[in-house]
């Protein structure tokens, strides 16, 4: 379909400090980003800074599916394990790489009448995968018309 369009483009960086391996949701400062940009619909695309953090579309009902996630992602890439020669930060330095690596540092949602068409259980959430609070950043860029 060929026609004129009024592309706008909107960017914000969300800073956190978050709490030791936790899952932080951040739904409600992305949906008011949104909501605040007139944008009626486009995207909105989500980018973690840091290489032992990272981002997810997860369950906001039930907390339980977040302390299974991180007990599955214990056995994946467990603390301490003799294999990872990569500590320079502590024994959950290269677990936490592993954990971004099998993740998403990004997340892109479809955005309608100036909301993210989120399903009715997701919630977006920042995941912490190191054993230590940190200082996190995630830019949101939004477009649309």
């Amino acid at each position: 379909m060929l026609g004129i369009y009024n592309m706008t483009i909107l960017q914000k960086t969300l800073s956190f400090n978050t709490k030791a391996r936790q899952a932080h949701e951040f739904t409600r400062e992305v949906q008011m980003f949104v909501a605040d940009s007139g944008i009626g619909i486009g995207l909105c695309h989500l980018f973690i800074q840091h290489t032992s953090a990272s981002l997810m579309l997860c369950e906001n009902a039930d907390p339980d599916v977040r302390i299974d996630l991180e007990t599955f992602m214990q056995s994946v890439a467990p603390d301490g394990d003799p294999m990872f020669c990569h500590t320079t930060e502590g024994p959950d330095d290269m677990p936490a790489h592993i954990r971004t690596l099998i993740t998403n540092v990004s997340l892109t949602i479809p955005i309608t009448d100036s909301m993210c068409q989120l399903g009715t259980w997701q919630g977006i959430y920042l995941w912490e995968h190191r054993a230590q609070s940190h200082s996190r950043n995630v830019i949101m860029t939004i477009n649309g018309e």
